[in-house]
This record gives structure tokens, sequence and C-alpha cells, in this order.
């Protein structure tokens, strides 16, 4: 149920800073908007018919057909007065439901009780009328308490809260002007939204609070809460999901996990003793176990809308999901087929299955166009509200081809359909097993390669619009692109200046301490490698001084990834060494979340390491923005982070753009890990070290090297690998990680480091006996984990190593960040003149064999120079 006002807003009137916006608006499903013609009403319900429930004031539209073709655009209710309820009432195609009936005196009330006696079907239209009349409208028209059919307006009557609850027990719908109701705090001479909801709600005897269900947009219940006015406030100011938890107050629902939601409305169950958010969920879902809802994972179509998403974002290429998104008459194809195959289908069974195959493939469509179930059913409900249809028969060939007309020829039978996926918790979760011994070295090396991945040139295709646009249109494309790509249609400026508010910092106690525990380990480790970065000064020979010293680099970009993860880890392991370094300009860049905040992790961090900025954008947007600057956003000198395909594509191309004078730190690929484990190694610890990286993405890649292991110890670890797997709310992805993943049984220890060093994993975790003792043999790789009480994670968040490595092999020629990613060596050269004297000759010499007059004349010119003065 809707709230018990309704909210009226002139689109051609907008108000100046006071007032609800109309996203504001949305938080409450309705609103009435004022046109004067019919092309007004429908470029208004076209561009909002997703979010709001819109009833259309057209009291001065004049046109029969026009208020008809209004309610056909998708308007909820349109008011009419009672000269347009007569002339209406010849059209039979409109339901009563509706209208809403200007009647804003007694007589008016009077006309309008006269004409539903003569027109009895009339009688179930809603009433508008004013507060001082709303008892007589209800007694007049037999119009019950409890029925949403009486709605009144203030028209000259000054508005207050006191004034709206009134009508409100009268149990009529206040219609409220958007520029007098405010969500901000005590706003002098406006009405708080935040308080008529309170007003309107009924509170659990026990504590006092209003009993809150969470749902989706598709109205599935995501969890049960508790809400308080203080939390109602919070909410609605934030734009997004505020509760209130009875043990530790006010709870911003993913502040800590980053699993955030975005408010799209508030309403009440039928009696108002139950609140109802209706939310837009971020990240793993509502529940603090990681499932979509408190009471289990997602089904049907809501699931299947889930793993397109996942894999849409994550997908490998080569696989048949990247396939589909990447290939559109391939979809359309597959879509044509399988609607085929449902048509033929006559059982039950049949057309069930046939039926989950087009909607696969279906919403596979939608989903590579970026529409949502949300979508597609809110499209139904629009459909529904039309008043009037077409006849609906099917086209020609369409028709032919069902038998509604002669056929010219019969179609050609299709292939076998292809099962819809479905989540499968049962199959066995393993690696692939490579025994070294009885594998040919080819083959073993064939088994070692990375996952495909798209060529580089197509990459650089997809970014180097971005960021020529960028270049060229400053802020205003990094804008259009951050709106375009994280959906945060609120930000006005893509960038936030330090020093930052302390509202974007909010963090629990536990989460604070974490954090600068982890900054202070970072600190250490890199302070101390300062020390290989002093001064070195020397003669290379008798008045030749040779030096080289350090300088930090001044102005470094640090890309954070987001979206639906929150990494505060990745900015720590960058920030902190920047600062350690001297760097005289940080910035970060981040992808915002679609209502434009960032996560106060990140925010903190940025704060805490002397950032200047952040920038509020990801993907290629972000890193030419940093690369080449904008009106708000500073240009720096080298970008650092990690980051997806897009992002590695477009480091790389401005980082070859001499115009753009700007370094990275390394190229980059998906994430990896690689476990030598021996007898002494625990299998559940070493499951849990493959998986851990296999959880990141289905083009990650794990690998297991088994030392001198047996079959029940192998069979061991595959077997926690297996159950671990199935526990994980990310199991599809690990099993696709998985699918292209080895274990190689291996004789002993030094063929162990052999393949280990061909690979050159980012990750080498090392679960041995004496495992300080292999360490010397460790050629390539990115970071290396000692021991048995040494999981990885440590290394991503809080050891004090860094976490930003290099992948894909290419820690055969690139090191990790470090202190030294930061700083730049600069040379010098310091001679006597009896030392330029003695280098004289071997200068000359070899600037002659080089045909370089002019390099061997700046010496012979000093050197004549010299023996003049001393003659």
């Amino acid at each position: 149920m809707a709230t018990p006002f309704l909210i009226s807003h002139d689109p051609s009137s907008p108000t100046s800073g006071s007032g609800l916006s109309l996203k504001q608006i949305a938080y409450f499903g309705r609103v009435l908007i004022k046109v004067a013609t019919l092309a007004e009403a429908e470029q208004f319900l076209r561009q909002n018919f997703r979010a709001l429930d819109i009833f259309v004031d057209a009291t001065e539209i004049s046109s029969t057909g026009d208020l008809v073709d209004i309610l056909n655009a998708g308007a909820a209710k349109i008011l009419i007065n009672l000269d347009q309820l007569t002339t209406l009432s010849e059209e039979q195609s409109v339901p009563s439901s509706r209208l809403l009936v200007n009647a804003l005196s007694d007589s008016q009330l009077d006309t309008f009780q006269q004409s539903i006696a003569v027109n009895a079907e009339r009688s179930e239209a809603s009433v508008c009328t004013t507060p001082s009349t709303v008892l007589a409208a209800a007694e007049k028209l037999k119009i019950s308490s409890d029925s949403p059919r009486l709605f009144t307006i203030f028209g000259s009557q000054t508005v207050s809260e006191d004034a709206i609850t009134n009508v409100t027990k009268q149990g009529a719908i206040a219609i409220v002007p958007s520029q007098a109701l405010t969500v901000e705090r005590d706003v002098a001479g406006q009405v708080s939204a935040a308080k008529l909801i309170a007003s309107a709600a009924v509170t659990d005897q026990a504590n006092g609070l209003y009993a809150t269900s969470v749902t989706d947009e598709r109205g599935a219940c995501l969890g049960f809460v508790w809400s308080s006015d203080e939390s109602i406030v919070e909410a609605l100011r934030t734009g997004t999901g505020v509760y209130q938890s009875r043990k530790r107050g006010l709870w911003y629902k993913g502040q800590s996990s980053g699993d955030v939601q975005e408010l799209i409305r508030i309403g009440f169950d039928c009696d108002a003793d139950c609140l109802v958010f209706v939310v837009k969920q971020i990240g793993r879902g509502f529940c603090h176990l990681g499932t979509e809802t408190c009471f289990g994972a997602s089904s049907g179509l809501s699931r299947l809308q889930k793993t397109l998403d996942a894999r849409k974002a994550d997908a490998p290429a080569g696989s048949y999901t990247a396939r589909l998104f990447n290939e559109p008459k391939l979809i359309d194809a597959k879509i044509m087929e399988e609607a085929d195959e449902l048509c033929r289908a006559e059982t039950k069974d049949e057309i069930a299955f046939e039926a989950a195959d087009l909607f696969y493939f279906a919403l596979t469509k939608c989903t590579a166009a970026g529409v949502s179930l949300e979508d597609i059913e809110r499209n139904l409900d629009l459909k529904s509200l039309k008043v009037k249809r077409r006849k609906g028969d099917a086209k020609g060939p369409w028709a032919e081809k069902a038998g509604l007309a002669k056929p010219e020829s019969a179609p050609a039978p299709a292939p076998a359909p292809a099962p819809a996926p479905v989540e499968d918790r049962t199959t066995r979760i393993e690696m692939k097993r490579v025994i070294t011994a009885s594998t040919t070295p080819q083959v073993v090396t064939d088994y070692l390669k990375r996952p495909s991945q798209k060529s580089n040139e197509a990459i650089v295709n997809l970014v180097k619009p971005i960021i020529h646009d960028v270049r060229d249109g400053g802020d205003a494309a990094v804008l259009k692109y951050t709106h375009k790509f994280e959906h945060a249609t609120s930000l006005t400026s893509p960038v936030i200046h330090a020093p930052f508010p302390a509202e974007l910092m909010k963090l629990s106690p536990d989460v604070q301490e974490a954090i600068d525990i982890s900054i202070g380990n970072i600190e250490r480790f890199h302070s101390a490698q300062m020390g290989s970065n002093e001064t070195l000064q020397m003669e290379t020979m008798p008045g030749v001084v040779c030096s080289r010293f350090s300088r930090p680099i001044e102005r470094v970009g640090l890309y954070i990834p987001g979206g639906t993860a929150v990494l505060p880890s990745t900015a720590m392991m960058l920030g902190v060494p920047a600062q350690v370094a001297g760097c005289s300009k940080i910035v970060l860049a981040s992808p915002p979340r679609s209502d434009g905040s960032i996560s106060p992790e990140i925010v903190y961090v940025a704060h805490k390491v002397g950032a200047e900025s952040i920038v509020l954008a990801g993907g290629a947007q972000a890193v030419a923005a940093m690369a080449y600057g904008t009106e708000s956003i500073t240009k720096v000198d080298k970008i650092l982070g990690p980051g997806n395909q897009f992002v590695t594509a477009a480091k790389m191309f401005v980082s070859n753009d001499t115009s753009a004078g700007v370094s990275i730190d390394m190229p980059a690929g998906p994430s990896e890990v690689l476990v030598i484990a021996d007898k002494t190694a625990v299998p559940a610890f070493v499951a849990s070290d493959l998986l851990s990286q296999a959880e990141h993405g289905i083009d990650s890649q794990v690998i297991l090297i088994a030392a001198g292991l047996n079959e029940a110890e192998l069979r061991a670890i595959e077997d926690e690998v297996d159950a671990q797997a199935k526990a994980l709310p990310r199991m599809d992805i690990v099993r696709g990680s998985l699918a292209h993943s080895v274990t190689f049984v291996v004789r002993d220890i030094e063929e162990a480091m052999t393949l280990s060093n061909d690979y050159a994993p980012e990750h080498l975790i090392l679960q041995v006996e004496n495992a300080e003792s292999i360490v010397k043999d460790v050629q390539n790789a990115g970071s290396v984990f000692i021991g048995h009480w040494t999981p990885e994670s440590v290394g991503d968040y809080s050891a004090g190593v860094n976490h930003s490595l290099p992948t894909y092999g290419y820690a055969k020629q690139y090191s990790g960040v470090n202190l030294g990613s930061f700083l730049k060596h600069i040379t010098s050269s310091n001679l006597t003149a009896d030392g330029l004297l003695g280098l004289a000759k071997t200068v000359e010499t070899l600037a002659a064999v080089e045909g370089l007059e002019a390099h061997k004349r700046a010496v012979s010119i000093r050197v004549a120079h010299m023996k003049k003065n001393q003659s």
C-alpha cells in the first residue's frame, strides 16, 4: 500500500533548492503532475513510468480523445472536472477506477452524487475535495474510511504536518505540493516527509519500533528489520536502506560489508502496522551470510538474472555466455529457435522445458542491453493500463507458420534445445589432475597456460573512444560515463576534494580499527624500504664522481576497483607507500554507487594517506581523467592499481600516448595463485587457499602442485575443495574458475619449483615442510606466502606486504607495487678538470666511431681551453 499522501509536482516549474526533487518524490511511490497538453503528459510518462505511479491533472485538457490517450500512455489516474466526467461517460472503455474527479464544494459534491445515480458504474471513481468537505464527501458518496478513493487538496490553505495528519485521520489521501515537503531535518516552513510516514505507521507494542519488510523491486522479501523515527529520516535523507538495530542503534545497511541498498520506495502493508521498504540491493545480497535474502538464495528468473549479471561482468572470452553477449545475432537466432521449439511442444513437461530455454535466451538478450526483469515487469504493468487495445492478430508470416493461413512451405526442423542453466550444488567440483611423470612436457606446458582473454586490440578499440572523449570533453565526459556505467545519475561533479567531510567516513569502531592496524603494518614495511633508496655516491676514477639519488613522483593516480565491491585494502596498498614516498599529490579514483556515494572505508583511507581528491568514476574514463586531467581532476604522472581488462587496456593506451605524459605500474590480468603442498600440508588449508582466489572470477586460475602425495592424500585435498566450494555464496564462479585449473602431481619439491618458476604466479603459497628453506629457489613470483600459517588473504589485507602484484606471467619481468614504484631515480656526474682530462680520449674515440662530431667537440673544446689556460 502506498503512503497516505500524494505529492503534486509541476514539471514546467521546477523549484530552486526547496521542496522535493523528482527522485525524492519517487520514494513515496505516487505523484500528481499538472499538464496543459497531451504531449507534455506523454513525455513525462515516458521518462518516469519505471519509477512512479503517475496521476495526471488533466483538468485543462478539453479533448476527450487526449484524455483517453493519457490513460493509454500509462497514467494510473487522471484528475478531471465534472464536465469532463460527463463527456468521458460516453467512453465505455475507460474504467471508473482510473478517474479522480474534482468536487471541491458542497454543490459539486451534489452534482457528482446525481451523476453516479444516473450512471452507477461511475460510482467507483475517486473524488478530490477540500479538507472542510472530506467528511461530507465520505457520507454523501458512501466512501468507507479505509477506501483509497477519497483525496483532498489544500488549495490556498496552509499546508502543515497537523493539517495533513488531520485529513488522513479522516480517511482521505492528502495531495501535498512538492514544495511543501522536505527529507532534510528541521527545515523552516517545510513539512518533514519522514514525520508524515511515521505518523501513519503503527509501532510494535513491545519495543516502540516499526516492523519493516524489505523487498526488492519485484516484490520478493529480502528480510525483516525494524525502523524508528530517526532511521526513517536517515533513509529518506540519504536515499539508502537505513534501519534501527535493537542492539547497535542506527544501522546503515552495507556500511561495513559494502552490500548497500538504494532506496526505491517506502510504503505500508494493508493496515499500516508494517512498513515496506522497496530497495535495489547492491553487492552479495541482503543477508549477512552473503545470500540474496534472509530466507536463502533466490530462485527461478531472479536467480537467472543474478547469474547473467555476474557473467556479463566477468565472463571469460571463449565461453558460451561470452559468445552470447558479444554476438547479438547468435542470441537472436537462439531466441527464434527456442520460440519455434516452444510452439512445437505439446505435453506439459515439454512446454515447461522449452519455455525455460526461451526465457533464458530472452533474458540474456535483455541483460546484454541493460534491461532488467524489473524493467520488463514494469512494461507489463504499463501495458495493463491501456484502455484501448489493438485487435492483436498475428502478423502474416507468423500466422502462416502457425496454420492460421496456408503456409508456402513447411519449416525445417530446429536443432535440439540447449538446457537453461541452473545452480548445481550436487555435481562434484574438482580440478583437472595431471601426473607429470606420465605426461609429455608439451602437454604440461599447455596446462600451465592462463585462461584465454579478449585480444588487446579488441579491448583497445572499445576503450579508445572513451579515452578520447574524456581527453577532449573533461568533466562533462567523465560524468556522462559515470551516469551511464555506474547509473549514478545524481552526481553533478566527478570528484570530491580533501578535506573529506566527516559524514563520508562513518565507520564502525571495528572497521576503523582494522583499517588503522593494516595501515600501520603497511607503513612500517614500506618505510623500511627507504634505506635501499638512499643517495649512492662514488668516484669511478680520479676526478669522476657519479651519484644516484631518489625523488618521489610528484602526482600519482591510484585506481581502486569498486562498484558492487568495497576495496579499502587496495586503497591502503597504493595510498600508504605513496604517502611514505612523499608524493605531493595523491589522487584516488573509484566507481561510485548508483546513488553517487562512495564507500566510507575508501574515503577514510584517502583521508589517512593525505589524498588530494577522489575521482568518482571507474573504467577507462577514470584512467583517462587522471592521465589528461580535466577542469576539476588533477593530471597525474603515474597511474597505479588493478582493474579489469578495460582498465588495463586504458592504462596501457595512455602510457603509450606521448601527449599524456603518464606511466603505469604494470600490465595486469586475472587473479591467480599457485600452492605447493607436500605430505605435511593440511588439506583444509590447501583447499581454502585455492578457493580464496577462485572466487574472484571465472577467469581466475588456481594451480596446485602436489609434491610426493599419494592417492589418499590427493583425495583428501580434492574432497575439501568440493565441500568448501559448495558452501560458498559464489559457488558458480568457483566452479567456472576450477574448470580451467589444474593439480600437477610431481615427484619432489625440486620439480615443483621448476614448474612454479615457469608459471611465475602472482601468489605463491608454500605449504611444505621447512618452507623457509625453499624461498631461495623462488625465481619468479609476485609475492610468496611461507608455511602453513600464512594464508594469502593476510597479504591481501593486513600483514604489511603489498597486494598489487604482477599477474599473467609478468612476475618474470615486473615487481609488485613497492616503495620504489612511487620513486624515480636521478643520476648525476661531477667531474673535475683532471677528471675530464683523464676521460677525454675515451669519449672522443667513441664519439668518432659513432660519427657524432658535436659530442666529440664538447670534450675537445674544453680540453683545449684547459691547456690554453695552463700555458
